[in-house]
């Protein structure tokens, strides 16, 4: 399964594309669609928007998996994470492409072991996992981890159905 992870941003979105094959991790792609502070929010919104429309495109995911939002810096900065959060995941669901949301504690949770793990903690276990260098930016990170936060979600998820039938 191929997963498209978003950290969703009016300034800076993050996306991480991981696949999942035999129960192994492999990173296809990260990165991260910049806007310029100055730009008026809706060209930012469609910067964001086209880029990750083009992404999908490229990239096939089958599914997009997105932070929730975490509010620390008011309504002004909230509203604007949620037109970002918002056109990320109307560029998936107009290619037909079901999205997930997990809070930021279950990313950490599930990348670390520990919900409360801080961003350099996220990145170091990113990077073990798909076996790539610890230089990935904050958000490219975060966005993998949402990704392989999905993927062991589901995994997980079908190892329980398999034992559900199983008496031990």
């Amino acid at each position: 399964m191929r997963v498209l992870g978003i950290d969703p941003g009016s300034i800076t979105t993050g996306y991480g594309i991981v696949e999942m094959n035999g129960g192994k991790l492999s990173h296809i792609d990260n990165g991260s669609v910049t806007c310029k502070k100055e730009t008026l929010l809706e060209n930012r919104l469609k910067l964001i928007f086209d880029s990750l429309h083009d992404i999908i495109a490229s990239y096939a995911p089958a599914i997009m998996a997105v932070e929730r939002i975490f509010v620390s810096k008011g309504a002004a900065s909230a509203l604007k994470l949620g037109h970002a959060r918002g056109v990320a995941i109307l560029s998936a669901v107009n290619k037909n492409i079901d999205v997930v949301q997990y809070t930021p504690m279950e990313v950490k949770k599930a990348v670390t072991g520990y919900g409360k793990a801080d961003k350099e903690q996220v990145k170091y276990m990113v990077a073990k996992l798909l076996n790539i260098p610890c230089s990935l930016k904050t958000d490219a990170s975060d966005a993998l981890a949402v990704a392989i936060c999905h993927l062991h979600t589901v995994s997980a998820a079908s190892v329980k159905r398999g034992l559900d039938g199983v008496c031990l």
